[in-house]
């Protein structure tokens, strides 16, 4: 039975000499405490409980209430939810909210309208505490919850995704790269998709915003900073039909395969020798290509022809990708400059000429002097044709 209150205090009299009215009289209380069992089930306040959810969102959808004659907060009151029926795909779950007692549905895992616009669960409540022997749970300690789904719009979406091709990184202008293909999972809306570019870091794509085919608006280039590792990265959209239109993004990875279009590079291209040297290794030469293997080293380095008959300097090759500029003679203090042509392995090769500026210089006490001895050559000369001119303007 379900007591007001589960602590009783009775006072009790105790009299002597036989309860007379000339006896002495004592008195004391006694405190009883009651300690409750759980004789009572806890049944749900209705049989079927309504919920609504939009598709694609999680959180709680709805409080479940129960009524329990039991002792408030003790484990004989306490609910405990299991969901007994209609959750195959976990994508429901039930906990208790502690201060009310009631069984909170919530949806865990996104649903698909779909797939299913509507859900049945049956809901069974507990106690913590076991029931006492000759007490059972009955039919009201279960529940039924009718959840419908709302569509919602859903953005395209790009399959796969991301997408990858491989194409060689001088294909002409206009060229098909690829056709994506972005599907609307609101089946039931007949929608229609069109396609728009993104991110185009280089800016050298197109997409038909139709039929989704992706072509090229500029030459592909490996070498372009925004390749990485090889690979160009561009991001496209499928925007769909609904009121509003819903997004989805797709990732395209382009594998550009190299193409011998770089030709190769000469460092230095200045270099400095005293005009009395005994080391006529005035310099080593390397050579750079910014195009992959075959297409790179090893590397042919030549001179171009020198004028004269008199042959000052010569090339020899350390490696694959160095040589070393040598004089054949001291020369006199000036400027010169080596035509060296460097041709890189590709098919077809390709050759870059370089003129390596060579300064020989007058050197005394370990002072290196490289004043232009040329730029006074040439003041003399324009002083004395300037002179001879004013000479023939006179005598004529």
């Amino acid at each position: 039975q379900t007591m007001e209150s589960p602590k009783y205090e009775l006072v009790i009299e105790a009299k002597d000499m036989g309860g007379m009215d000339v006896g002495l009289t004592g008195t004391a209380t006694a405190t009883i405490l009651i300690d409750d069992k759980n004789d009572h089930a806890p049944e749900f306040t209705k049989k079927e409980f309504q919920a609504t959810v939009k598709e694609g969102v999680t959180g709680v959808i709805v409080n479940l209430t129960v009524g329990d004659r039991d002792d408030p907060a003790t484990g004989a009151w306490r609910a405990v939810y299991s969901i007994i029926n209609g959750n195959p795909g976990q994508s429901f779950e039930i906990h208790t909210n502690p201060q009310t007692n009631e069984g909170m549905l919530s949806v865990v895992k996104p649903l698909d309208y779909e797939i299913s616009a509507f859900h049945t669960l049956l809901i069974k409540v507990e106690n913590e505490d076991p029931l006492i022997p000759d007490i059972a749970y009955g039919p009201s300690s279960t529940a039924t919850v009718q959840i419908t789904v709302e569509d919602v719009n859903e953005g395209p979406v790009f399959h796969p995704n991301p997408m990858a091709v491989t194409k060689q990184e001088n294909i002409p202008v206009g060229s098909v790269v690829l056709t994506v293909n972005a599907t609307d999972p609101d089946t039931l809306q007949h929608q229609t998709i069109r396609y728009s570019v993104y991110k185009d870091p280089a800016g050298w794509l197109e997409i038909n915003p139709t039929n989704g085919t992706v072509g090229t608006t500029a030459v592909l280039d490996r070498e372009s900073p925004f390749v990485q590792n090889n690979i160009y990265t561009a991001l496209f959209l499928a925007i769909d039909s609904g009121n509003p239109p819903a997004t989805g993004t797709g990732t395209l990875h382009i594998t550009l395969e190299d193409v011998n279009d770089n030709v190769p590079s000469l460092y230095p291209t200045l270099a400095k020798v005293c005009d009395d040297a005994k080391d006529l290794r005035v310099v080593v030469l390397g050579a750079s290509d910014k195009d992959l293997h075959p297409n790179t080293d090893p590397f042919k380095f030549e001179l171009s022809k020198q004028s004269g008959p008199e042959k000052l300097w010569r090339i020899n090759r350390l490696n694959n990708t160095h040589a070393q500029v040598i004089l054949l003679q001291n020369l006199k203090k000036a400027n010169y400059n080596i035509p060296i042509s460097v041709t890189d392995s590709g098919k077809p090769p390709l050759t870059n000429t370089t003129e390596l500026r060579l300064q020989v210089c007058t050197c005394k006490k370990s002072k290196m002097d490289c004043s232009a001895t040329d730029a006074l050559h040439i003041s003399l000369t324009l002083i004395l044709l300037s002179l001879l001119s004013l000479f023939c303007k006179s005598f004529a």
